[in-house]
């Protein structure tokens, strides 16, 4: 339903490297099934419906027909069975394995699991589909449910980790549309690659990964501009027959950092703000730079923790001597246990001495104030921690623009255009995507990673933590330069 393009490819190229999942896929993929278990686990008379052809990494709708699932359904059915999980159906040229199906008075309550922290719209269509095929097979659907995860849920108690969210009038509206759609779907996959225009519905409601085959390269593409996102504003401007940023109108309603962006790229050139120095006089003082790595989990893991919390589990530091030389100090969770008490410890020691800490984006304030909550202890030096720190990256868009920048403010994508001799080239783990999901594997994940490879992973993930302080040293003198 997002895009037909991206369907064709996935039912003709089903081997395409695009679709062939990286580790932070892999990760919630198995997140996913991890959830999905521990659903199953709630309704302990139920009947699990084996496969011979499961396909845990995929949607449902790419499935093969499964006789043996449609077999054994059928027994299950007809047993009496009041609860059925993985339960499939094919009907309309459609199959559907459901997750749980629980019999009710007035015939069947279908509910669908899903691993976020609410009922989405996106997951209505899924629900409709199934209760479309399950209709036709002679099933009567008396209600639909969403299972999703309770952001209320705190770890260690998770007898709440799940809330069941009741969607049956939504899903019914959508239930006159779907065999149009289905016929639409197998007609066009008996034809050539059709021709879909981009848009939002390369990004909502999920990442296409077949973007890079469709995205132009140009730098001029208005999906470049500042702040334009694939959201309504690059829609609107696409709408509007703008796909360049060269085309949009002089009189255009645009922020500071979006009009330096299209004087830069017309000039070609490096742009710097006069009042670049005043605005880098706070950081004339003892300067730390401060840089987290964190945990996301579905099921929480450590105390107090919600479900997808994101809790710091790695850190990196560098303290200026004010002579040119650095000091570092870092810290990496071991084992499974909460490593935030410790964590924070390290840091308030390494930072005692700072006057000012330097980050680059809110994300290090908004894990100090979480470290706050569960570290009660160190409140008080949290807190002081807190008012130390001062953000780099404002200050960078407020007053420099290079045209490599390409509209985005990471710090991999100004690094390179304004320190070209530091690069992540030389590392392993180049994101910090990559990074939660090593931790992770490190910490909770038996067997993921082998004992003899551990050593090799805390040194790539204590690297690429050191990089991103270092980067923020050599940025900071950039500017620095600059002004």
């Amino acid at each position: 339903m997002q895009c037909h393009k991206l369907l064709w490819w996935r039912v003709h190229e089903p081997l395409a490297v695009e679709l062939q999942p990286d580790k932070v896929l892999q990760d919630r993929f198995d997140q996913g099934a991890q959830v999905g278990a521990l659903a199953r686990g709630t309704f302990p008379d139920g009947v699990l419906v084996h496969h011979s052809r499961r396909n845990d990494d995929d949607d449902r709708a790419l499935n093969d027909r499964d006789d043996d699932g449609l077999n054994l359904t059928r027994q299950a059915l007809e047993s009496g069975a009041s609860t059925i999980f993985e339960a499939s159906f094919f009907a309309d040229n459609t199959f559907v394995t459901c997750d749980i199906l629980l019999r009710d008075s007035d015939g069947w309550r279908l509910i669908e699991v899903k691993s976020t922290n609410s009922a989405k719209e996106e997951h209505y269509l899924d629900a409709a589909i199934q209760v479309h095929v399950l209709e036709l097979s002679g099933v009567k659907v008396a209600a639909v449910e969403i299972m999703h995860l309770n952001k209320e849920c705190h770890f260690p108690g998770l007898t709440n980790l799940f809330e069941r969210t009741v969607v049956t009038d939504e899903v019914r509206a959508l239930l006159p549309g779907i065999h149009n759609e289905i016929e639409a779907q197998l007609a066009m996959l008996q034809g050539p690659l059709p021709d879909v225009a981009i848009g939002l519905r390369c990004s909502e409601p999920y990442n296409c990964a077949f973007q890079e085959r469709c995205w132009p390269k140009d730098p001029d593409h208005i999906s470049n501009l500042y702040l334009i996102g694939r959201k309504t504003r690059f829609q609107q401007n696409i709408d509007a027959g703008i796909h360049r940023i060269s085309e949009i109108p002089p009189k255009k309603k645009l922020s500071d950092t979006a009009r330096r962006q299209i004087r830069s790229m017309k000039e070609q050139r490096l742009i710097v703000e006069p009042n670049l120095a005043r605005a880098l006089e706070p950081f004339d003082v003892r300067l730390g730079f401060l840089d987290f790595e964190t945990i996301v989990r579905a099921v929480p893991v450590w105390p107090d923790m919600i479900p997808w919390e994101q809790a710091a589990a790695q850190f990196s530091y560098h303290e200026t001597n004010g002579d040119g030389r650095y000091t570092h100090a870092e810290f990496l969770a071991e084992g499974p246990d909460d490593a935030r008490p410790l964590l924070t410890q390290r840091m308030i020691e390494a930072t005692a001495h700072a006057e000012r800490i330097v980050t680059y984006s809110g994300f290090e304030k908004t894990r100090i104030r979480g470290l706050q909550e569960v570290v009660p202890s160190l409140r008080a030096e949290l807190i002081e921690l807190e008012h130390k720190l001062i953000d780099l990256l404002p200050v960078l868009r407020e007053h420099v623009y290079h045209p490599d920048f390409h509209g985005s403010f990471s710090i991999k994508s100004v690094l390179t255009p304004l320190v070209p001799e530091l690069t992540y080239n030389d590392l392993v783990i180049v994101n910090g995507l990559v990074a939660s999901v090593e931790i992770a594997r490190l910490l909770f994940v038996a067997g993921k990673i082998p004992p003899e490879e551990v050593p090799r992973v805390r040194n790539d993930l204590l690297e690429y933590c050191k990089r991103d302080t270092w980067a923020m040293v050599k940025l900071l003198d950039k500017l620095r330069a600059l002004a």
